[in-house]
């Protein structure tokens, strides 16, 4: 055969000068059979092959073209299959029996053929006449023609034969790197690590592949290669040599890498509602990977809710930074330090971009930093001194409000920003925004329920003498949101104290003003002097009301909650408590260790229809009572009972100072992130004893009223109160005449001498007496109407015994 001539140029000049030749269809012979086995169809190349024109194949069947049946297992493997090959014994026209390859494809038609719906369609190659060019010079050019990146070696792993790719990659020619070892072209370990490969190809004789990282003589920047190195071997199979091939993977690993950025982005980036931690973390993840300092700066009101246009922007452009990360330790490219609000000139990236609304990429040039030199020229000292080189900034945004701008710089990595740097910065920035947005939406949110909570709560507590009282509040870390606890000290009648505790379940708005409506009602029936398991029922009953106030009018979900309601008597020295689904009191009796104070278990408010029940202590004086919601001793990362024990240990190693036990509470019980809010009222309790306390039984007859107006005054001169007994005198006189009239025995009068003077009376009945106007001629009737235009308070409390009508009065100033 003669040698081939090389072909001529393959760019736009040669596919014009040569066009491509027609293609020989009759090289190939093609048939078409249905699904009956009939031919349908019959190329020139079909009638080359066998000799038969179409006129005397098609419409017959095409087994009369075989020299003998066609196998059995042949038809059956036809079964269910898109494409079948293998050879066939076919009879020529003049009688001679032609072996040969057939491929057969199945084609589905779009209408059945005689009630089929596919056919076959069967090829051959015709044998050629003319003789071909040299296929081994052929595959030679084929080798040094091809797009991949290839290169031979000899056993000793030197190399015989480059491809152009392979010297286009290398910078080399192939005589310059012919005889030469990979290791010795290319100085790098990855180089050594094909070599080590190669090696062992020409051991075992089976293929190897490794992934290179390589910076290339001319390449500015690492390039990342698949590698793929085969045994190649003579007939008898013996290794003669090793053929490697590459395929450029730096597209493909980049954009891996930054897929991978992506993801990493959308996990690290928002995992609290805090702000600045949020924008720190969007810096952390695209510092070295995408840029070597990154600027997060937020315009210095993003609290308004309103969307600044590029029009209304001010000039210069005042940005707050919040946060900055750099390749280098401490961040000393940063001029402007952290939350500090800078000026940015209009020729600056980041107020471009604000001002368009769009990102933008800009080249460091000399140009460039001689502007800056004249508006900034510290930020220009720094971009000179540390090489910045490049530069992106991505406006940040989100549901239609412009937050700032995160700027990317590169000053280390050499290669400029391109477009699918710009793409994913602004994934990223977009990803950032969003969680920005999310926390100063909540923050707002919090910072309103805070102060919705904080009204609501006690701003000072009462002053009372039935107990010493501290207390603390905590809210919840921003993570979880503002809770529905509450406390509460409210003076009674008596000279009595509630103390109160409670809890809404939920966080936000909603539970900091169902707080404030529970925390109302509250006090409302503590003015009318329940007891605590009815005061409990009357609030279980309103908080079913409540619930179901908010299902009518917006859907929401019931309103459920907790509550500890406890009436101290200073003069009893006695306790009553009842509790709603919430958590026992601690008790701490002096010279006694505390301890979990044992009540009965009331349901939380808000199921209805299920009883409360009220349990009663004597407390010696200077017990301490220790009220708290759940959030003080419950924990993720802890069982409740750990809560209590630290709880428990923190009271008995405490101090006297009420304060101090507060923080000694919350420094040993709580921990580092609480995971509820937290409501803390402790109470010392306090006793009045005879010295401020006179008690007489009174005869059920009108005679006695006489009797007792005596001992009363005789007992305000023993007190100093002699200014008092005309006011006094009247104010018993009148109470005691109205149990004697219209209560029951036994009837009591007793005198509480505390902040103010108290008289109480108490009968058996349980009729409340009431005000009413008398007429002119009326005997009665006045009695009450004085009482309480002579007393700065009065009223009824109903006992399980019957009731006590109370009128409390000034003590005369000193």
């Amino acid at each position: 055969m003669s040698d081939m001539t090389p072909p001529g140029p393959t760019g736009d000049e040669g596919a014009a000068l040569r066009p491509v030749p027609p293609l020989d269809e009759a090289a190939t012979a093609r048939a078409v059979v249905d699904a009956h086995g009939m031919v349908t169809g019959w190329s020139e190349g079909a009638q080359r092959l066998v000799g038969h024109p179409a006129s005397a194949v098609i419409g017959r069947p095409a087994a009369v073209l075989l020299a003998g049946d066609p196998p059995r297992g042949t038809l059956r493997s036809l079964i269910g299959v898109q494409r079948w090959n293998g050879t066939a014994t076919l009879r020529h026209r003049d009688g001679r029996i032609l072996p040969v390859t057939l491929l057969a494809h199945r084609r589905d038609l779009d209408s059945g053929v005689d009630g089929e719906a596919h056919e076959w369609l069967l090829v051959s190659p015709v044998s050629r006449d003319q003789p071909q060019p040299d296929e081994d010079v052929l595959i030679g050019w084929s080798l040094i023609q091809s797009p991949c990146t290839m290169a031979l070696y000899d056993p000793g792993l030197r190399l015989l034969r480059a491809n152009a790719d392979m010297e286009r990659v290398m910078g080399l020619s192939e005589a310059e790197m012919r005889g030469l070892r990979v290791s010795e072209i290319v100085l790098d370990p990855q180089g050594e690590r094909t070599e080590e490969l190669m090696g062992r190809v020409v051991a075992t004789g089976e293929q190897q592949h490794l992934e290179a990282v390589l910076q290339l003589a001319g390449d500015a920047h690492d390039s990342v290669w698949s590698v793929s190195l085969a045994p190649v071997r003579d007939p008898r199979g013996t290794v003669r040599g090793v053929l490697l091939s590459a395929h450029d993977m730096t597209e493909q690993h980049l954009a891996r890498q930054r897929l991978a950025l992506v993801a990493e982005a959308g996990v690290r980036i928002g995992t609290t509602l805090d702000l600045a931690r949020t924008a720190r973390e969007m810096a952390d993840v695209a510092v070295g990977s995408l840029a070597d300092f990154v600027t997060v700066d937020l315009l210095p009101d993003i609290d308004d809710d309103q969307e600044p246009r590029a029009t209304t922007l001010p000039r210069p452009v005042e940005l707050r930074r919040v946060a900055n990360q750099s390749v280098l330790p401490g961040c000393p490219e940063a001029v402007v330090p952290l939350g500090s609000v800078a000026t940015y000139p209009r020729s600056s990236p980041a107020a471009e971009c604000l001002a368009s609304g769009q990102p933008l990429i800009q080249q460091v040039s000399p140009a460039v930093v001689d502007r800056w030199a004249s508006q900034a020229p510290d930020r220009a000292e720094r971009m000179q001194r540390f090489g910045f080189h490049s530069v992106l900034a991505v406006p940040m945004r989100a549901r239609g409000v412009t937050l700032g701008v995160a700027t990317f710089s590169r000053h280390r990595r050499p290669e400029p920003f391109e477009q699918d740097d710009l793409l994913l910065a602004q994934e990223i920035t977009a990803r950032a925004a969003l969680s920005i947005d999310n926390a100063r939406r909540y923050t707002r949110e919090r910072d309103t329920s805070l102060t919705l909570q904080s009204s609501l709560l006690p701003q000072r507590l009462p002053r009372q003498s039935a107990v010493e009282v501290a207390s603390r509040y905590l809210p919840a870390g921003a993570q979880v949101g503002v809770g529905g606890d509450w406390f509460d000290v409210i003076p009674l009648s008596g000279a009595r104290v509630a103390l109160v505790v409670g809890d809404v379940v939920g966080h936000g708005i909603q539970a900091s003003a169902s707080m404030g409506r529970l925390r109302t009602a509250v006090r409302t029936l503590a003015d009318v002097d329940l007891s605590p398991d009815e005061l409990l029922t009357h609030l279980d009953d309103l908080v079913n009301r409540l619930s179901a106030e908010n299902d009518d009018t917006s859907g929401a979900a019931d309103i459920g909650a907790t509550c500890l309601y406890a009436v101290y008597d200073p003069v009893s020295r006695r306790c009553t408590l009842a509790r709603a689904g919430h958590p026992e009191p601690v008790l701490l009796r002096p010279g006694d260790e505390a301890r979990v104070l044992e009540l009965p278990a009331g349901p939380p408010l808000g199921l209805g229809g299920l009883p409360f029940e009220a349990a009663e202590v004597e407390l010696p004086p200077g017990s301490l009572l220790v009220l708290h919601t759940d959030g003080l001793i419950e924990a993720r990362d802890r069982d409740i009972d750990v809560g209590i024990e630290l709880l428990l240990r923190a009271l008995d190693r405490s101090g006297p100072a009420l304060e101090d036990i507060c923080d000694a509470v919350v420094q040993d019980v709580l921990p580092a992130r609480p995971g509820d809010d937290v409501a803390l009222l402790i109470a010392r309790t306090r006793a009045l004893d005879s010295a401020h306390v006179a008690s007489w039984d009174v005869p059920p007859h009108p005679s006695a009223v006489a009797e007792i107006r005596d001992r009363v005054s005789r007992q305000l001169e023993q007190w100093g109160l002699g200014e008092a007994a005309f006011v006094t005198e009247l104010v018993v006189s009148e109470l005691v005449t109205n149990a004697i009239r219209y209560g029951e025995p036994p009837v009591q009068l007793r005198l509480i001498l505390d902040r103010n003077l108290i008289c109480e009376v108490s009968d058996a009945s349980s009729t409340a007496p009431h005000m009413r106007r008398a007429r002119v001629y009326d005997e009665g009737g006045r009695g009450l109407l004085l009482v309480a235009q002579l007393c700065q308070r009065w009223g009824t409390r109903h006992t399980y015994r019957g009731k006590t009508i109370w009128a409390e009065q000034p003590l005369p100033a000193d």
